[in-house]
């Protein structure tokens, strides 16, 4: 198998992987009466001691490399709770705001946030394509969010703000980890996002006093998110980013919003409508823009150069 194969069907697994947690997420939030700031610290240090033991019998020693040197273990802190850990605080709020499936394509426009830092670093402004993309992925935030009346919000301000700064959090473990990336299995660096987030989460929200106890379904539930959501989405998917890299996997990671509103809409019958249904297209169409764009982009231009040269070129 070729590595953009494999790393395409890995971005593919890790995002269908998140979307069914995204759902199973509702589903304890909506049937179970779980609360995120409940759930999130429980979810994440398990996650943690799962991946860690099994980086201690795989990696045993390069399971506490990332710590040796300061910038290393800056990097990781920064990977880890800005990004991973409070990605997933903030998605799960989100979910219990809203829904799955807005939770996800709120996540989504990181795309563009990627591309805010990519010009900011490289001193330029934004193509034409670029532009376009911009103004899709914020026409379909503006359909999902409002159904198309302006006098009214389909998803509270409040999963509006939480969702765009799940975004945000997606960014950073997108675009700051590269150096980590080439240095350490990921697995490992991603057994210690978990573990500081559950440390830090939990010691902020306190589970152990909430004296919520769940119910048989509500520990299938919480074992899902933490081996699907959590061991199994986010190891697929930054191998993925690895073999592939950030642009080419984001569009692969459009599996995620789909799986999870189609799976929230089947089984736990969440409204999907036309308005969704176009919010959903005009955001896809901005990935797969930003994502095939710059290929276009280079080729177009050449062929532009010599068209202008060319009529000073005849006799």
């Amino acid at each position: 198998m070729s590595k953009q194969v494999k790393g395409a069907l890995l971005t593919l697994l890790g995002g269908m992987c998140w979307g069914l947690s995204g759902t199973m997420g509702q589903y304890l939030f909506t049937r179970q009466g779980m609360d995120s700031r409940w759930l999130v610290p429980i979810r994440l240090g398990l996650a943690g001691l799962v991946l860690f033991v099994y980086c201690l019998l795989r990696w045993r020693k390069e399971v506490f490399a990332p710590w040796r040197t300061r910038r290393d273990a800056l990097d990781l802190v920064i990977y880890g709770l800005l990004g991973v850990s409070g990605c997933q605080f903030l998605y799960f709020l989100t979910i219990q705001l809203s829904t799955a499936g807005a939770a996800t394509i709120l996540q989504d426009l990181s795309p563009v946030m990627i591309l805010g830092v990519s010009c900011v670093a490289a001193r330029r402004g934004p193509k034409p394509f670029e532009v376009v993309s911009i103004l899709l992925a914020l026409a379909g935030v503006f359909l999902l969010t409002t159904h198309g009346r302006l006098h009214q919000f389909a998803v509270s301000p409040a999963a509006l703000l939480t969702g765009c700064l799940s975004a945000v959090c997606v960014t950073v473990y997108n675009v700051q980890p590269k150096r980590l990336l080439g240095r350490f299995p990921v697995p490992v660096l991603q057994s210690w996002a978990f573990l500081m987030g559950g440390a830090v989460f939990s010691l902020v929200f306190r589970p152990w006093r909430w004296g919520y106890v769940p119910n048989a379904m509500g520990c299938v539930g919480i074992a899902f998110v933490v081996l699907v959501g959590n061991v199994a989405a986010f190891v697929s998917f930054m191998t993925g980013v690895k073999l592939i890299g950030p642009d080419k996997a984001i569009l692969y990671g459009f599996s995620e919003p789909v799986t999870a509103a189609l799976l929230a809409a089947l089984v736990l019958g969440t409204p999907f409508t036309l308005w969704d249904a176009v919010g959903f297209a005009a955001v896809f169409a901005m990935l797969a823009l930003l994502s095939w764009g710059p290929r276009l982009w280079e080729k177009q231009r050449p062929a532009e150069a010599a068209r202008a040269v060319s009529p000073a070129e005849e006799p």
